[in-house]
This record gives structure tokens, sequence and C-alpha cells, in this order.
């Protein structure tokens, strides 16, 4: 009996074809950071909800929005069109105004076995406010990805928001 048993479990398991492949998973940290002009609560604010002025990487050519929803639940979603089109690029999982606010997801490598925890931290100066960013990259990476990863970073955070903030259009 307990051969009858094998034989139909060893040909049931002969019918399922499966492939296994072993993927190395990695991991990457970037750190930047900027002194800019501004309280916390400002920067905090610019950093988040609408993110279209300063924000340029994105999935559509024209997005209908790009928002950061600063609270824990909240989406970093791109709006496509009015019709539902469009792309969750993550989910806040901490959110505590104006110190820090982080999110995971896999941002613009959706699809790819990648996923990003990304912090922002908000810590003021005597007249300003140092924002630190930290994105932590896991997952199937490829090693040339570390640099790519941390070149995106500071062109967000250093060609892109420390401009928006000091021309002031934040606070139009």
């Amino acid at each position: 009996m307990k051969y009858l048993v094998f034989l139909v479990v060893l040909s049931a398991a002969q019918l399922a074809v499966a492939e296994l492949t072993v993927n190395p998973a990695g991991g990457y940290t970037s750190v930047q950071s900027a002194k800019l002009p501004g309280t916390p609560e400002e920067l905090y604010d610019a950093m988040t909800g609408d993110l279209l002025p300063w924000w340029d990487h994105t999935f559509s050519e024209h997005p209908k929005s790009l928002t950061l929803e600063p609270w824990v639940g909240g989406r970093f979603i791109e709006e496509f069109d009015d019709k539902g089109n469009g792309a969750l690029h993550a989910t806040v999982i901490y959110a505590e105004r104006p110190k820090l606010l982080r999110y995971d997801g896999p941002l613009g490598l959706s699809g790819r076995a990648v996923n990003f925890v990304v912090t922002y931290e908000f810590t003021e100066e005597s007249d300003s406010t140092t924002v630190k960013v930290t994105a932590q990259m896991s997952g199937q990476i490829d090693e040339e990805w570390a640099n790519i990863v941390d070149g995106v970073w500071h062109h967000f955070l250093i060609e892109r928001f420390k401009p928006y903030v000091e021309s002031g259009e934040y606070k139009e």
C-alpha cells in the first residue's frame, strides 16, 4: 500500500512542472542631506502633497497628479488620467509631522523584486532646517544600481527639491 501511495505521489509530481531559480538578494542605502531655508513644518509640507513641481521621475510623460499623502497608510501615487489608470509607488508607514516621514514600495522599479524604504528627517537649525533622506533598497539588485540609486536621490534632493525650496515656489 505504501508503495502504491508513493507511485501516485511520484506520478502526480511528474505532471506538475515548476521552475525554481535562486535570485541573490542584496541591498544598498543612500543618504543625502541638505540645509535649507524654512521651518521643519514648511519643508515637511513642501516634500509631501503635490510633488509635480519638483519630482520629475514618473511613468507617465504627463501625469494628471503625483501625490505623497503624509499620513500612515497614505499613498505615494501617480495618476495618469481620470479613468483610474496610474501607479502606486509606495505607502506611508510612519508619519510624525514635522519630524519624520517614512514610506515603502517599489517606487520607479515597479514590477521587479525590489523594495525601497525611504525616510525623510527634518531637523531644525537656528534659521533653517536640515532635510535628510535615507533610501534603503533591497531585493534582487544588480551591483551597478548602487551608484545609480544614489545619484537619483541626489538628483531629487539637491538638484530638484533644494532649488524648489530656495525659489520660494512651495509657499505659493
